[in-house]
This record gives C-alpha cells, sequence and structure tokens, in this order.
C-alpha cells in the first residue's frame, strides 16, 4: 500500500487497498466498490474510479453527487442527463473520475460529510499509483448538494480543524480546481424549503422539514458557520466554475451569485454561468450537453492545461 504519512492503526481496517480493475471496450479500467474509509457504527464509505487508456497517469478529477444531503448514489447522475455522462465525458477528456459515497444528514450531522469527502480524497492521493491517476492536481465536482461539499473542500483545504480523522491520514485534502453545478453556499440565506403540503403528506416526518435542518442539526452557531461555503473564502482558493439555473426554485440562483462575489471580492478566479430558464438538476434546459461539455473543458484546462 502506498499509505506514506499515514497514522498506523493497530484495530480493524481504517481502510481497504484497491482491488484489481475490469477494463471497458475502450481501454478504460474501473476500480468498482472501494472502501477509502470505515466510519464505525456506519456503514463502509466507498468510492469508484474510472481510469482512462492514456500514455501517462491521467489527472483526476472527484465527483460527489447530490440529494438534499438525505439520498443519493455515487453511480448516479440527475435524471436529466444521460447515464453516466459527466463520467464518460471526463474520460473522453482524458481524465481519470472519482465518484465518492458519503454519510447522510440523518447518519451524522456536518462535518461528517465534509470529513468523508476530504477523506476520499487522501485515500486517491495515497493510492494514485495502484490506481494509476496522477493526483500532483485535482479537481473536484458536484451538483446541488455535492456541489455545496466540493465547493467546501475547494475552500478548506487550509483548515486543519475541519479535516477529520477517517481512512488515510497524512497526505492532503486540497484540490486544485472546483465545479460547482447549484449548490448552497449560505445557510443563512437559504430559503427555508418545505416539500408542499399534498407532497408532504405522503412523506416521513424526517423528510417534512428542510434538508438544512438536518444537516446542522445540533451544532451551535460557530459550528453551523463552517457548513456555508461562504464563511470559508480565501486569497488562496483554487479557481471555481459555477453553473446555475435562473429559474432555480429550489436553490435560488442567488446561492451562487453569493459564492461568486466572495470570490472575486479576494481576488479568486471565478467563473459563472447563469442557465437561463433552466431550475434544478438542469430542468427546462434545451442544452444540457452544452452545460457537461463547458464543466468538463474547465476542468481540462484547469488539469491538463496546466501540465502542458
Amino acid at each position: 500500500m502506498s499509505t506514506t504519512g499515514t497514522t498506523e492503526w493497530a484495530g480493524p481496517a481504517r481502510f481497504l487497498p484497491p482491488a484489481e480493475p475490469t477494463r471497458r471496450d475502450d481501454g478504460a479500467r474501473h476500480f468498482s466498490g472501494v472502501t477509502y474509509a470505515v466510519a464505525f457504527g456506519y456503514r463502509p464509505l466507498q468510492l469508484d474510479v474510472w481510469v482512462p487508456d492514456t500514455p501517462a497517469p491521467a489527472p483526476l478529477v472527484v465527483w460527489v453527487h447530490g440529494g438534499a444531503w438525505m439520498t443519493g448514489d455515487r453511480r448516479e447522475l440527475p435524471e436529466t442527463l444521460r447515464p453516466g455522462q459527466v463520467f464518460d465525458a471526463l474520460l473522453a477528456a482524458g481524465l481519470a473520475v472519482a465518484t465518492i459515497d458519503y454519510r447522510f444528514a440523518l447518519e451524522a450531522p456536518f462535518p461528517a460529510q465534509l470529513h468523508d469527502a476530504k477523506a476520499a480524497v487522501r485515500y486517491l492521493r495515497s493510492f494514485a499509483g495502484e490506481l494509476g491517476v496522477d493526483t500532483t492536481r485535482i479537481g473536484v465536482m458536484g451538483e446541488s448538494a455535492g456541489g455545496h461539499l466540493a465547493a467546501l473542500v475547494g475552500l478548506t483545504g487550509h483548515r486543519a480543524d475541519l479535516e477529520g480523522t477517517l481512512g488515510v491520514v497524512g497526505p492532503s485534502s486540497a484540490v486544485d480546481v472546483v465545479v460547482d453545478w447549484y449548490g448552497v453556499s449560505d445557510l443563512d440565506t437559504m430559503p427555508r424549503q418545505a416539500p408542499p403540503p399534498e407532497i408532504a403528506a405522503r412523506l416521513p416526518e424526517e423528510l417534512r422539514v428542510p434538508p438544512e435542518d438536518h444537516l446542522v442539526a445540533g451544532l451551535t452557531d460557530a459550528t453551523r458557520a463552517d457548513a456555508s461555503p461562504v464563511t470559508h473564502v480565501t486569497a488562496g482558493a483554487p479557481p471555481f466554475l459555477l453553473v446555475h439555473g435562473a429559474a432555480d426554485w429550489l436553490v435560488p440562483v442567488d446561492q451562487s451569485e453569493r459564492l461568486a462575489g466572495a470570490l472575486r471580492e479576494a481576488a479568486v478566479p471565478v467563473e459563472f454561468d447563469v442557465v437561463e430558464g433552466a431550475g434544478h438538476i438542469w430542468q427546462g434546459s434545451d442544452d444540457v450537453d452544452g452545460i457537461v461539455d463547458r464543466s468538463v473543458r474547465y476542468l481540462a484546462d484547469a488539469l491538463i492545461g496546466a501540465r502542458a
């Protein structure tokens, strides 16, 4: 195992090394169900990695799925996208992609989700040789709740107190570029979006309240502030691409506007695309392919172009 700098562990496994991958018809390798961390008392936290068939190790993008911090699956994309569309586009651009689990809000409140995502980045750096990826530069990309977590990963590389102790401990969890699709950036200004009454009546009680309430349950004002990406913006943050639908009622476009403004004020490179007519998960957009292509090009320019 390539675990230089990690903490020794005398008890049950904190993570497992990757097994042999399968190979797709296009030559891409797929590492499936890799246990990157064990949070005792919870399900094992796993990730999948797809690596393109390139002469040299490919730069890596970490994908964080959405689902209101309450549901979702690392292997699934929003219904408005084709199955695997983002992953295939990244591979076609010469980028490896890792898709990760994280604990949901009813399993554990914040910062568990951030600890998990950071543990995944550390694991990927530690096992870069076995996976055949280049982790000297890493991108992170997510949608909705995953966009929120991607932004937090990008903005908290300097916060040792938010690192957590899951899995591989030692390597950096810092990333070099962020793509955030319609993520929450400021919990204090996020509208409280409870389900409409006709839907709420069919839901269990825990799903009848805004998911943000579950995410920050039991936190103090100080620790609750850590759950908002806008509170972490510094001049040392990586470049961002923010993409948000103008007609998004679930996470209003104002959320990305706030983060874009904070990044600009700190002189951090940021590009902010507002997709006219698009709602959450790009509902109503007639150019989802264009949104995917734009996002992948941005990552490729940052990760591959930087090596040229």
